[in-house]
């Protein structure tokens, strides 16, 4: 459990920082996210559903299934953008934005994919990994 926390999001390599008001992952969490300008190179899928509100700043949505010319590109809307639980992407921010999420309950395991080495990787709670292909 998270309550008023700061940290990384996505691991220490990650270009985000969380600022978590609350974080239980069996029910949900809320944690206001500052990414900073770029992005890793992992893509990735979620351990939880999500509701995203950028508040300030701009994401560009890579999606790997569907090609690396396949993107998104959100800003300040009070449309949230829905992130299911099998999204497989990466968000590259253009400067520093600020994004509101809503995380539902956490499954146990995730899937990352380097682009530099071509594996896969599935991790659970830790960011442990628990095989790679």
């Amino acid at each position: 459990m998270k309550f008023f926390r700061k940290g990384k999001d996505g691991g220490p390599a990650s270009t985000v920082t969380g600022y978590w008001l609350v974080e239980i992952k069996p029910l949900f969490s809320i944690v206001l996210l500052r990414f900073e300008d770029g992005s890793r190179d992992e893509f990735h899928d979620h351990a939880f559903h999500s509701l995203n509100w950028v508040l300030k700043g701009k994401v560009v949505e890579e999606h790997h299934a569907k090609g690396p010319f396949a993107k998104k590109i959100f800003g300040p809307s009070i449309r949230p953008i829905l992130t299911k639980r099998s999204t497989f992407h990466r968000v590259v921010s253009k400067g520093t934005t600020w994004v509101l999420s809503l995380r539902g309950p956490w499954s146990k395991t995730w899937h990352e994919y380097d682009p530099k080495t071509g594996m896969f990787s599935e991790l659970t709670h830790g960011r442990k990994i628990l095989r790679t292909y």
